[in-house]
């Protein structure tokens, strides 16, 4: 029940001013929620004057009774008693006037774009999220490791990464074979920034069983697709004494369980972004419209994700219309391709329309370090297929074998001299034991409907793009 007839007093900014000759109306905001509070302007209390430099995107504060709204679009308004201008907006100046303005132009407002109505909700969304992920893991009793963030391995293998050095870089010091002498550099060799904090929750897991990581990870990867960035985050489980079904069984637990946070806790963000969604696509040809996005969050809440081979699903492939037709842009000739986001998507979305599990990869497209299978073509890996994304999670068992993982370096020219520490967890006291790692922005694309991973963190950072 509202506590009406209360004075209270608000702080926030301007979304609109409207206004005839008797009464002003403010349109408040102060980002705790996508809902406005409208404020109640008597001219006969308040001369207009004072609300002379109250345009959109101003911050005021103001002071009065809230009571119920007898207008439609609100349940309470305030009547105002006092209002005064904490900061102005120059109507010339301010770019985020009241009218719709593309994702594009938002991007290169990003110091202003939290202001608007789409990425305040995002803003909240991902809160949400952060907070469930780390309550998900505590409830079942996890702890969360800092796993570092400047590295000398590469835990991929990729290669794509971005040095971190003090050297100058229009000096830098020579050895005698006239490569670079990184003994002279800060950490005394050579220093990346991290791809993945998987091999140091590895580490954590031979202690603690039961351990995951939450930061930021970096690609040097020139991709300028709507899903790559140079700079996200990761979610890391890592559990000893687990297999590859007992990952997958996780992996599906923890996703439905953020899935239902959401809907639980953020229902007005949602509700929001799925009416921005529709009026996004009203042109589009219905067969091209995105799911309705609280019906798509439903929807993987109530289905059991599918668990099949890559072997299983590259017969589907192969035998597939879009294949046989030339439909795919990369057609699948047989065993052994690389999947596509096109091919994941059309099996979640057309065949099995469901989330779909794949595991047991060609080790050849997949990282050293997973689990090889007793028939020596294909490792214990798994990838977690969503609607509209496609992989949104990629883990696997690990291999604990030392002899295995011994060999799989030296095939794959993994540098053994600054990877010694992870071998040797291999000779004392190994266990089974599987992880996953949970892009956050792939996340936050499928939540939130929203169709460019640079929507959904607050800063991009893209080829040649680092402002803010």
């Amino acid at each position: 029940m509202q506590d009406y007839e209360k004075e209270i007093t608000v702080k926030g900014w301007v979304r609109t001013k409207r206004g005839s000759k008797n009464v002003a109306f403010i349109a408040l905001n102060d980002g705790s929620t996508i809902n406005n509070l409208q404020l109640v302007v008597d001219l006969d209390v308040i001369a207009e004057t004072a609300l002379a430099n109250m345009h959109t995107g101003a911050a005021v504060s103001a002071t009065g009774l809230l009571i119920p709204s007898a207008g439609s679009g609100q349940k309470v308004e305030l009547s105002v008693r006092d209002i005064t201008l904490l900061g102005a907006a120059n109507p010339d100046e301010y770019p985020l006037q009241p009218k719709k303005h593309s994702l594009e132009f938002l991007r290169e407002k990003a110091h202003l774009r939290f202001r608007t109505s789409t990425f305040s909700a995002v803003s909240r969304l991902r809160h949400a999220m952060t907070f469930a992920i780390h309550k998900f893991f505590n409830d079942k009793g996890f702890f969360n490791i800092h796993s570092p963030i400047i590295t000398g391995s590469d835990a991929e293998g990729a290669g794509e990464m971005f040095q971190v050095t003090t050297m100058h870089l229009d000096k830098l010091p020579r050895n005698a074979e006239g490569s670079i002498d990184f003994s002279q550099d800060f950490f005394g060799k050579a220093a990346n920034l991290t791809v993945s904090g998987q091999l140091e929750a590895e580490l954590a897991a031979m202690a603690l069983s039961k351990v995951y990581t939450f930061g930021p990870t970096f690609r040097a990867e020139n991709s300028n697709t709507s899903r790559h960035l140079a700079e996200f985050w990761m979610i890391e489980p890592e559990v000893a004494f687990n297999d590859i079904v007992d990952n997958m069984d996780l992996a599906e637990e923890m996703l439905k369980y953020l899935i239902k946070y959401a809907l639980d806790n953020c229902f007005d963000d949602l509700t929001f972004l799925s009416k921005r969604l529709e009026e996004e696509e009203k042109n589009k040809k219905a067969e091209e419209k995105s799911m309705e996005l609280i019906s798509k969050l439903s929807f993987v809440l109530e289905n059991d994700f599918e668990r099949l081979t890559y072997t299983e699903a590259i017969d589907i492939l192969k035998n597939s219309q879009p294949n046989k037709k030339g439909k795919f842009i990369y057609p699948i000739q047989g065993w052994g391709a690389d999947l596509q986001s096109e091919h994941e998507r059309y099996l979640v979305e057309k065949h099995f329309k469901k989330p779909v599990i794949l595991t047991d990869y060609p080790k050849e497209i997949k990282a050293f370090y997973m689990k090889q299978n007793e028939d020596g073509k294909t490792v214990r890996a798994m990838d977690v297929l969503f609607p509209g994304i496609g992989e949104i999670i990629g883990g696997s068992q690990r291999e604990e074998n030392y002899d295995k993982l011994l060999n799989r370096m030296h095939e794959m020219h993994i540098p053994l001299e600054s990877m010694w520490w992870y071998l040797e967890t291999r000779k004392f006291g190994t266990v089974p034991h599987a992880g996953y790692g949970l892009g956050f922005e792939r996340l936050m694309l499928f939540i939130t409907g929203m169709g460019n991973i640079r929507d959904v963190i607050p800063f991009p950072r893209t080829p040649l793009n680092l402002e803010f």
